[in-house]
């Protein structure tokens, strides 16, 4: 009988620490040791492959519900298949407490629909938009439950939190040890700006980065990490888009404020350009905060190599474009504002950070690793059994051909939407086969991991 049930020999092993020959052995869905010559009478041949940890995507939307009648297109079954696709085999998705309602009901609900669908491996936010002195009182039985992080909103009418309920929920999470992620705009600065817009007539989807300006973020960025100082809370700003709100970040750590920054995969490929395109088109980039400039993505691969941001994410938020509850909800004369915010990206996520990071000499192999995946395990409670390739840890592996050359469509990133923002962007590096617990999920691009084998995992 042998002594793993699996072994993954021959390849090029990469963790955030370092890169190495060696074979990993797998038994019981963990890895249980690392050495040469180890055997098995299962062996996957991982010769002229690079072999990372699965993938941590710390921030993806998926089967939420959607803002004044749109869908989100992606359920757990479809969402997590294309996260398998690009290699994620963690997702830490949202919780929506709608206003009014109890968040112990609306974690209840997602939680049921994630063990139906999911084929990766899940946690949740607690999404909090209404914070009620009741819904106070229940989120520390919540966080001690394992979910010990909570997102909340400085802008959108149905979602935000005025300054003193920002406090209020930091407080609790400093006094709980839960995180709090934040999506940090100002508010009432966009609302102004939105107003002038209007009224001038400029209404396509290129007048969505002037209607969120650098300044919005930037300012709710520095008030945010204020108040993170005064409160004790540790807190992760959401997708940082750009130079000025990222190096509002780099104040506050250099001060001793416990603040972590993440970007998104988006943020680092495409511009306020695309907004601008022939005809309605541009509504598939709308996305907020908005897409930035070329500066703004060369200051962003900066700050990661400074290590300043510790995490890259989908921020998958996926809306079909050509669909009466999708993009054109409103029909495809519609104003900006009317345009559902969002793009997809769960599959593109690594693979596209692969080939423009490491392929390009940006970052490291170590820093892709601990961008995608180890950085997020640490910040988020899962470490070290996920995020690393360590004997104790679960065998979720990406096996990675480095030469291999992909044109992006939409029928690769195998969600249910119908439209890529990275439609024919040609990559080198795309991952071969992903295992999750030690049994591979996807393999030459053909999901095998069936709707609700992902486990909900309690951080």
């Amino acid at each position: 009988m042998s002594e793993f049930d699996r072994v993954i020999k021959g390849g090029t092993v990469a963790t955030a620490d370092w890169v190495g020959s060696t074979d990993i052995g797998i038994k019981d869905g963990r890895i249980a040791a690392l050495g040469e010559g180890l055997e098995s009478d299962d062996v996957v041949d991982a010769t002229d492959r690079i072999v990372t940890p699965g993938g941590i995507d710390s921030h993806a939307h998926v089967e939420q519900r959607g803002a004044g009648g749109a869908v989100n297109v992606d359920s757990f079954a479809t969402g997590t298949a294309s996260a398998a696709a690009g290699g994620t085999t963690t997702l830490v998705c949202f919780a929506l407490q709608e206003r009014g309602r109890s968040m112990t009901d609306a974690l209840r609900d997602y939680a049921a629909l994630a063990e139906k669908g999911a084929r990766v491996d899940y946690a949740f936010h607690l999404l909090v938009t209404d914070p009620h002195q009741d819904l106070l009182a229940e989120l520390p039985a919540l966080i001690a439950a394992g979910n010990r992080s909570i997102k909340i909103f400085t802008t959108y009418p149905d979602s935000k939190l005025e300054d003193e309920q920002v406090l209020a929920v930091f407080a609790l999470a400093a006094k709980e040890g839960a995180l709090v992620c934040v999506h940090a705009e100002h508010d009432r600065m966009i609302a102004w700006q939105i107003e002038r817009l209007l009224k001038a007539g400029k209404t396509a989807p290129r007048y969505h980065a002037e209607a969120r300006p650098m300044l919005a973020e930037a300012e709710a960025v520095h008030r945010v990490c204020a108040m993170a100082e005064l409160t004790g809370a540790r807190i992760q700003i959401f997708h940082l888009s750009g130079a000025d709100s990222t190096a509002e970040i780099e104040r506050a750590q250099a001060r001793g404020v416990s603040v972590a920054a993440e970007t998104c995969t988006h943020y680092l490929t495409l511009t306020r350009d695309d907004l601008d395109r022939p005809g309605f088109e541009g509504a598939k980039f709308i996305c907020s905060p908005p897409l930035r400039t070329v500066a703004d993505q060369e200051a962003l691969w900066r700050y990661m190599r400074r290590g300043v941001i510790a995490n890259v994410t989908s921020d998958h938020s996926p809306n079909d474009y050509d669909s009466p509850v999708g993009k054109m909800i409103h029909g495809p004369e519609a104003p900006f504002t009317l345009v559902p915010n969002g793009v997809p990206g769960l599959a593109a996520r690594m693979p596209v950070l692969f080939a423009e990071g490491v392929g390009k000499g940006r970052i490291s192999l170590e820093q892709f690793v601990a961008l995608t995946s180890t950085n997020s395990a640490r910040l988020f409670g899962l470490h070290p059994r996920k995020g690393t390739i360590a004997p104790g840890a679960d065998a979720d592996l990406v096996l990675w051909d480095p030469e291999r050359q992909v044109t992006l469509t939409n029928a690769l990133m195998q969600h249910a939407g119908d439209y890529t923002p990275y439609e024919g962007m040609t990559i080198k590096g795309w991952p071969t086969t992903t295992l999750l617990r030690g049994q591979i999920i996807m393999q030459d691009d053909k999901i095998l991991g069936g709707p609700g084998s992902g486990v909900f995992l309690r951080r």
